[in-house]
């Protein structure tokens, strides 16, 4: 990496705070650059070699962030709301700027999702051409069947110009009133498994993301919970292993 950044465009970038908040902070010293006190936000701070702390914390600048977040019900996947708290608002010590999330979740569902400011990587894992896999477990009325995966599997009518692509539905428990399933689909069309159930006349009650293409749902991680992605798992999701 290479290159010269204003210091305080340096430190909003990385999230640390807005340009004018980061003019006052460095102004009242709490930002040192090699070990010195800088109080200037217009100093030139270099990407390779410089050492930037702020309130004696390492702020490292890195071009591209990866979170995995395991995203809980109530809180839309979106950059920003009026209304409801967003996935962005559960990452408290962001690093890197325009994050956004990759795909969306509804607000009622859980589970895996992808927080990064990487739009190549995005496109690669959201566009239908790729056939990255996406699973999902979920709790749907009714019983599900046999005739139930070969429709899936063929690809169901949900109202647009084409039919679904090929899905893979496995039953996992099943009766009269309530099933379990897990669906493994390679679109993310809105409220797409709800629709898929909603056509063979099954209404989904309980839906969690659990992986997408390499990438699976930490179980370590609690609801709300996120941390950083591994270099592996970065490369493997670049590398789309599915």
């Amino acid at each position: 990496m290479a290159g010269q950044l204003r210091l305080d465009k340096y430190l909003a970038d990385m999230g640390i705070g807005t340009r004018s908040e980061l003019k006052v902070w460095i102004r009242n010293g709490r930002i040192k650059i090699n070990g010195v006190i800088c109080n200037k936000p217009e100093t030139k701070v270099s990407l390779d070699s410089d050492v930037i702390c702020y309130d004696e914390v390492k702020i490292n600048y890195v071009d591209y962030v990866y979170y995995m977040l395991h995203k809980p019900t109530g809180v839309v996947s979106a950059t920003m709301d009026n209304v409801n708290k967003t996935v962005l608002d559960l990452i408290e010590d962001k690093q890197g700027k325009d994050l956004f999330p990759v795909g969306r979740l509804d607000k009622d569902t859980e589970g895996l999702l992808l927080i990064t400011n990487d739009g190549d990587l995005a496109h690669q894992l959201l566009s239908p051409k790729k056939h990255v896999d996406k699973v999902y477990y979920a709790k749907v009325t009714g019983k599900v069947t046999e005739e139930d995966q070969i429709a899936f599997a063929t690809g169901i009518d949900i109202g647009e110009d084409d039919l679904t692509l090929p899905a893979k539905l496995t039953i996992l428990k099943t009766d009269e009133e309530e099933s379990e399933i897990e669906l493994t689909i390679q679109e993310g069309k809105f409220h797409q498994v709800k629709r898929m159930f909603e056509a063979v006349e099954k209404e989904v009650i309980y839906l969690k993301r659990m992986s997408m293409g390499s990438l699976v749902l930490d179980p370590s991680l609690e609801l709300g919970e996120y941390r950083d992605l591994t270099e592996d798992e970065v490369a493997d999701l670049k590398g789309n292993k599915n």
